[in-house]
């Protein structure tokens, strides 16, 4: 199986610290998504121009949930409940506010100004930290590795894109801190 991606991506990273720690060989392709060289091959393998893209054979998959639901599914592992569901959601909406924050400040924007679309993708983040905040110790948070993971590259991207101060979160400080020492958070630190 080959894991197409960059090294910066939360989305990438959360797939790659998942097959680390379940001993799950995937080739890991590290893609430079806005270069004229390696863009082509990112389209070629998805034309909506996102990643993570896992190719396994002939079955080709494009989101980091549907390739989760995969490789659970291949490596006969229980699936996640609904009420985890929701939780991956909560922690996907952030990250999605996030990038699109990024991306606007990239080109130009000033995303503190007091503008519809800026408003709303603040407003998300503070709330869906509040929310992680939360319910980090519920049991079926605390009973999903893959939220444990999805949530740390949230974090660690967070701090990595200086994007936002998650200080006031001490739940999600203490557990940042914490899972940041794993291994294979090291290993995939986009700061290497």
């Amino acid at each position: 199986m080959q894991l197409f991606g960059s090294v910066t991506s939360p989305y990438v990273r959360r797939i790659r610290i998942w097959a680390l720690e379940n001993n799950c060989d995937l080739e890991f392709i590290n893609l430079d998504i806005f270069s004229a060289q390696d863009r082509p091959t990112m389209v070629s393998k998805n034309p909506a121009r996102k990643i993570p893209i896992l190719v396994d054979g002939n079955l080709t998959l494009s989101d980091s949930n549907s390739i989760l639901r995969y490789l659970l599914e291949k490596t006969a592992q229980p699936k996640l409940t609904w009420p985890q569901e929701h939780l991956l959601t909560t922690i996907n909406a952030c990250n999605d506010s996030l990038v699109e924050m990024l991306l606007c400040q990239r080109s130009g924007f000033d995303t503190q100004s007091d503008a519809l679309f800026f408003n709303l993708q603040n407003e998300r983040i503070v709330e869906t930290l509040h929310f992680l905040n939360d319910h980090l110790t519920d049991d079926e948070f605390k009973g999903c590795e893959y939220l444990n993971i999805s949530l740390y590259c949230l974090l660690d991207w967070i701090c990595f894109r200086e994007l936002t101060d998650i200080s006031q979160h001490s739940a999600l400080v203490a557990f940042y801190e914490q899972y940041g020492q794993r291994q294979a958070a090291i290993n995939t630190s986009p700061s290497h």
